[in-house]
This record gives C-alpha cells, structure tokens and sequence, in this order.
C-alpha cells in the first residue's frame, strides 16, 4: 500500500454522476429531431458538433444548448431554430441547469473519508468555473481536498503547470479519474502516476486508447483505491 501520497482526483464520472445526464437529454433531443432510421447519423452530426463547440467554446450546459440548437439547425437544412424549438431545447436542458444537487458515485464518500486521514487530496476538473464551482459546494465532499482547481482544459501543460505551482513531488503524486483523454494520457506525460477508473457513460469525446503503461493502476470501482493508498 502506497503511504504519505498526493492524490488528485477528478470530478465529473469519477466523483459524480455527470455523463449520464447529458446523455439522457440527447436522448430526449434525438426522440424529438430524429426518426429511427435517422438517428445514428443524428447522434454522429450531434457529436462532430460538439467536438468543435467544445474545441471553440468549452464545456458546460451553456455550450451544450449550442451544440443542440447548431445540429437542429443543420438537421433543418439551416434553418434558424424558433423561439419555440430553443424553448423544447431549453425544456430538455432542465436537469442540467438545476442547480444545488449532484449524485456521489457509490462509494465515493466513505472512501474519500479514509484516504483524506492519511494522504494529501486534491482535486482537478474542467468546464465552466460557475458550473464547477456549484457542483462541489453541492457535493458535500469539498472538505476533503486542501486544494481545488478548475481549468478550462486538462492537457499535459497543465498537469506540469499543478505540479510546479504546487511543488508536488511527481514519484508521490497521482492522477485518479475516468477519462483517458482528460485524466489519465497528459498526466502521466507530464510525469506523474495515474489511476484509471472506467465509467460507463464516460463521454464519447473522452476516449482515447492508452498505452500499455499510461495507467499505472486500473481499478474496476472507486473503493478499490483503499486497498492500494
């Protein structure tokens, strides 16, 4: 067992349920734009939409409506949406925007009370600062971490960038999260340990297939750490 570590955690499907909301709202948007013959090439112009919003805009609620209104625009051979259509948009796009609530993933608060007792927490998300922020005073688990960081992007500069503003040891420090693209590839380029933790409703636009040494652990759920720190 790993003892006296840095761990940085991750936080949307890793610590949270996050994924699984914007999936269930595209499946709304889908039943709504798309007939069932349509619907793969939908989902497929939905996420080239994404990408790019994304690349140009960032994350969060406020540009996922965007992705939704430009895809119902080029499914409409661009045709600006209606007042009405933003409206549906905006009616889907509720459990997104509700504020105050988020879902732990199971085991995640009884674990990250052990390993706060013994080792040094920190945690690392991307996307809109407001959104982020709201979602880890609504978490409850926010105590735990003696440092929280919101970034527009995880990318290798940032892990390095952490790691020398922190001046954290990279042998001692670990990246733990869900994504391959987001958590687990550009920290272990820039030198440190990761865990990966695979979840099922991990974001399309996350995947990326890793080396045979980019994770250092793999672990099936989040209370597993336990036996390793």
């Amino acid at each position: 067992m790993h003892t006296d570590q840095i761990l940085i955690f991750d936080a949307d499907d890793t610590l949270w349920e996050n994924n699984v909301l914007f999936e269930r709202v595209i499946d709304g948007f889908l039943d709504w734009v798309a007939a069932p013959g349509e619907r793969d090439g939908a989902r497929a112009l939905l996420d080239r939409i994404e990408a790019a919003n994304a690349a140009a805009l960032g994350y969060g609620a406020t540009v996922f409506r965007q992705s939704l209104a430009d895809c119902l625009r080029q499914l409409n051979d661009d045709r600006t949406p209606t007042a009405a259509e933003l409206a549906r948009i905006d009616e889907l796009l509720a459990p997104l925007t509700r504020r105050g609530e988020v879902e732990l993933i199971a085991g995640v608060a009884d674990t990250l009370t052990a390993l706060a007792g013994r080792h040094r927490l920190l945690l690392l998300t991307k996307g809109d600062q407001e959104e982020q922020q709201a979602k880890v005073k609504a978490s409850t688990i926010d105590h735990h971490f003696r440092g929280i960081h919101i970034v527009a992007e995880k990318s290798v500069d940032t892990y390095r960038q952490l790691t020398a503003e922190l001046g954290l040891d990279p042998d001692r420090t670990w990246m733990i999260g869900n994504s391959p693209k987001s958590d687990i590839a550009p920290a272990h380029r820039a030198g440190l340990r990761t865990v990966f933790i695979p979840h099922e409703h991990t974001w399309v636009l996350e995947h990326e297939e890793l080396g045979p040494d980019e994770a250092t652990l793999q672990l099936a759920a989040f209370p597993e750490l336990l036996r390793h720190f």
